[in-house]
């Protein structure tokens, strides 16, 4: 019977909870590279770091901010007996050599091809932000006349530069590159889509912009054109007879570029999203756990639970729905995309739940924010902004402009919804509550809905 005793109490002793939880900092020895850092976590008791009394949310989260100075920063966190020990470090500036990244001329321009699929030609040498003109496909022919931080300088015309890292292309042996030959275009009318076919004799830089009355198409480098460029208004108000653009794609087949329009889709007043094709992203996955939330949630798994919310309201609506992922498993960026593209998806939705940087406060950081890259998206991220701010009060976090590899796609309306804050208590308790995920997978609902409304 002593025995018994002593293994229940061993037993006892294992299961013992811990009165407070810290997710953030992961570990407690490391090195943050800013003026401040937080705590996320959470506890069913009070709380004190370095002697201060931290908020408890109700539901148990917290956020606590500590400023940190050069070198290492000890910071004591207690509750009652309980007490843990965090030593964060912020390196000290270092003074002296600052490394150059002067744009260096070619004495001699040089000839290179792209080597890889979708390589970012940019307008500036930056990689990262609202600045790419276009995504080049392989043996595209470019002509430099130098480089700068790691990327070269491509010559698009008199004046008119771009920028390609270094990395996605290869030098020519032996051969320079000549001004292409560009022999007239088609236009072809199909169920779905206006497709122009332009005639090329080999591939060249292009870029396509989106107006406000029409789709922008230029080639670069063409021979017999002002400046060496191509361009070409395609009005839009005639290809999809005066209605929103709603997905496009330009790619080369052999040297022929293929310029594709999806034509508007016509729908019921009374069943707006009858048969609309939308992707549903769920962010993450496997893997790729995410953000943690202040109760310890996995962002993978929330996103998982608001996509799934969300295909089973839009198909109670009549909306025909992918999936990137049902489950906790893996999928690339690249494969996300794909399979929007290749399900025709008319809307690709990515889900996520949002969290900070060091330096910032997570306290101050609340609501729902919804990025685009494409102009063409922008209408349909603001409507559903608004329904999910008039239905459920959540602050609005905006509808911004993100070069994020989801809402890169143009083929469909692609946005990409930061839900909530898993590092802000309030909306850490929000995305776990069964009841605000119902209603605000219904407020998105909604907006797509209102969308195709109109």
């Amino acid at each position: 019977m002593k025995k018994w005793l002593l293994i229940f109490g061993l037993v006892f002793l294992g299961c013992e909870s811990f009165a407070f939880n810290i997710v953030y900092p992961k570990k407690n020895d490391v090195v943050i590279n800013a003026e401040s850092t937080f705590f996320i976590g959470s506890s069913d008791k009070p709380l004190k770091i370095n002697g201060a009394d931290v908020p408890i949310h109700p539901s148990g989260g917290f956020a606590y901010v500590v400023k940190l100075l050069d070198g290492q920063n000890t910071f004591v966190i207690q509750s009652e007996d309980e007490k843990q020990i965090f030593v964060v470090t912020k390196p000290k500036i270092q003074k002296g050599y600052v490394k150059s990244d002067n744009f260096v001329p070619f004495s001699e321009k040089k000839y290179f091809y792209v080597t890889v699929e979708n390589a970012p030609l940019r307008s500036s040498p930056v990689d990262s932000g609202i600045n790419r003109i276009a995504h080049l496909q392989r043996n595209i022919e470019l002509l430099s006349d130098g480089e700068k931080n790691g990327f070269y300088r491509i010559v698009l015309g008199n004046s008119l530069y771009g920028w390609i890292s270094k990395a996605n292309v290869k030098e020519y042996d032996n051969y320079e590159v000549t001004s292409a030959v560009l022999y007239g275009y088609e236009h072809v009318d199909s169920e779905d889509y206006n497709t122009f076919i332009f005639h090329l004799d080999k591939r060249i830089p292009f870029e396509i912009a989106e107006g406000q009355e029409e789709l922008l198409i230029k080639f670069y480098n063409v021979k017999d054109q002002e400046n060496n460029t191509f361009t070409m208004k395609v009005p839009v108000n005639d290809v999809t007879s005066s209605r929103k653009i709603i997905g496009y794609s330009g790619e080369y087949q052999g040297n022929d570029f293929v310029l594709k329009i999806r034509k508007p889709i016509i729908t019921n007043s009374w069943r707006p999203l009858h048969n609309i094709k939308i992707a549903i992203d769920a962010g993450h996955g496997g893997s790729e756990v995410g953000a943690i939330g202040c109760l310890g949630d996995k962002e993978k798994d929330l996103n998982l639970v608001f996509a799934k919310l969300l295909e089973t309201e839009l198909k109670k609506r009549g909306a025909k729905v992918i999936m990137t992922r049902s489950s906790d498993t893996y999928v690339g960026l690249r494969e996300r995309v794909d399979i929007a593209n290749a399900n025709n998806a008319n809307v690709l939705l990515s889900l996520h739940g949002n969290a900070l940087p060091d330096g910032r406060d997570p306290n101050k950081n609340r609501g729902t924010s919804i990025y685009y890259y494409y102009n063409q998206a922008k209408p349909l991220a603001d409507v559903i902004m608004n329904k999910v701010v008039s239905e459920l009060g959540v602050p609005n976090d905006k509808v911004r402009q993100g070069s994020l590899a989801l809402v890169r796609n143009t083929n469909a309306l692609s946005l990409l919804i930061e839900i909530s804050y898993l590092i802000n208590p309030e909306d850490n308790a929000n995305l776990t509550n069964p009841e605000f995920q119902k209603q605000y997978v219904k407020a998105v609902a909604d907006g797509i809905e209102e969308y195709f409304s109109k």
